[in-house]
């Protein structure tokens, strides 16, 4: 029963459930920019290209020309380049969208923090002898009893 109960604990905790809406969300939207690069970017581009269809393009492996059935031609062993192509496409269409997401999430962040504060004074300083931080107001070090002096704020 502990660890059931250790089980629910961890799976009901917010950081868990925000990764698995996370997940969740970013499959959907793999799902669409899937979609996005081959229902609209790859056919202008293959039409461009005298109708090709990237999906088909493909380097077979064996030698294919006596054999006629569709079927048997799709399941020769080939590298489909093709399909490696819209699969790059697909990723750096993803990058992109997530380097523009950070982005203006770093840029609300950077907002919210208060642009006009002045930085606040220094409250230590650095031991000349043992390089300890002492406090700003004091005149021994309190690491190696060192005398400081008001030339020796660093």
């Amino acid at each position: 029963m502990k660890i059931l109960n250790e089980f629910k604990e961890f799976a009901v905790k917010g950081n868990v459930v925000d990764l698995a809406v996370g997940v969740i969300i970013g499959a959907a939207f793999g799902k669409i920019v899937t979609s996005f690069v081959n229902d609209i970017v790859m056919p202008p581009i293959g039409m461009l290209l005298n109708g090709v269809d990237f999906k088909d393009l493909k380097i077979p492996l064996s030698d294919t020309t006596g054999i006629t059935d569709a079927a048997k031609l799709a399941a020769e062993p080939a590298i489909h380049y093709g399909q490696f192509i819209n699969v790059m496409i697909d990723f750096v269409i993803v990058a992109f969208c997530i380097f523009l997401m950070v982005k203006g999430i770093n840029t609300l962040r950077r907002k919210k923090e208060d642009p006009n504060a002045t930085p606040a004074e220094a409250t230590e300083k650095e031991c000349p002898y043992c390089l300890s931080q002492v406090p700003v107001k004091a005149t021994r070090c309190k690491h190696c009893t060192s005398e400081l002096n008001k030339t020796a704020n660093a």
